[in-house]
């Protein structure tokens, strides 16, 4: 499930999962794959339960912004 605002990227994981469940609607205990990007589209965030804990992976593009087609010289 993908996250159709940017958010603040000082929040971890229990603050993502609290997002999901308030904002979202949705379980983030449910092995859903739960994506959310920063506001200036540099950074991504995935949260999802594997049944033993909490998984958060973070992403940072170093050259560039999702989305963005870098041009060849």
């Amino acid at each position: 499930m993908v996250a159709t605002k940017p958010l603040d990227f000082r929040k971890g994981a229990e603050g993502l999962s609290t997002l999901v469940r308030e904002s979202m609607l949705a379980e983030p205990f449910s092995g859903t794959v739960y994506v959310f990007r920063a506001k200036r589209a540099d950074r991504i965030k995935l949260i999802f339960w594997d049944g033993t804990g909490l998984f958060l992976f973070v992403k940072r593009l170093e050259n560039g912004v999702a989305g963005r087609r870098s041009r060849m010289a």
